[in-house]
């Protein structure tokens, strides 16, 4: 009885013990032309404007995102995992330009600025948030292209989440429109 006793004490530090243990944040990973959209299952580098990766734990490989609302509403969703190790975005202060927002300019999403709802529509012609490594960069963007400043911790469940009528982006998408073919 008294070895039982020492085995359960034994293996209750140990478990003790683990939960302590901080896991290493995982490094943001380089965009390559593989990356495939977590939605749309699409190549993500076909698609304008900021994308996103999440890291969850125990998987080695990032959740891509054409979209950075879509990795928001990833994180917001209840259907989603809460297994999130990291969450990256482009940081758009240093992207070339909204056609070349970088593959390996990355920002941890925590820390990042965003525009939430701007008259610029992310790659999949949704509303999106727009994210950018200073404050400054957000609010010079959000005053030419309107919006809110806000923080991820700030991006509401109802921006990401709602039903979007893309219809108007993707009328640009038809034939003989003055959008891309």
């Amino acid at each position: 009885m008294i070895r039982l006793g020492f085995v359960f004490l034994a293996a209750s530090l140990l478990v003790g013990c683990q939960e302590e243990i901080e896991i290493a944040k995982p490094a943001a990973i380089k965009l390559t032309p593989e990356a495939a959209g977590h939605y749309c299952q699409m190549t993500v580098l076909e698609h304008d404007g900021p994308k996103a990766q999440i890291h969850l734990a125990g998987n080695p490989f990032p959740v891509w995102f054409t979209q950075v609302r879509d990795a928001v509403a990833f994180k917001l969703s209840p259907e989603e995992t809460d297994e999130i190790a990291a969450i990256y975005v482009n940081d758009m202060d240093k992207a070339v330009s909204w056609t070349q927002p970088g593959n390996d300019n990355w920002i941890d999403a925590d820390e990042a600025w965003f525009v939430t709802g701007s008259n610029q529509a992310g790659g999949m012609g949704a509303p999106e948030t727009i994210p950018f490594g200073t404050e400054t960069g957000a609010r010079e963007f959000a005053d030419k292209n309107g919006g809110d400043v806000v923080r991820l911790a700030d991006i509401s469940e109802d921006y990401v989440l709602a039903p979007v009528d893309v219809s108007s982006a993707l009328q640009l998408l038809k034939p003989g429109s003055n959008g891309v073919h």
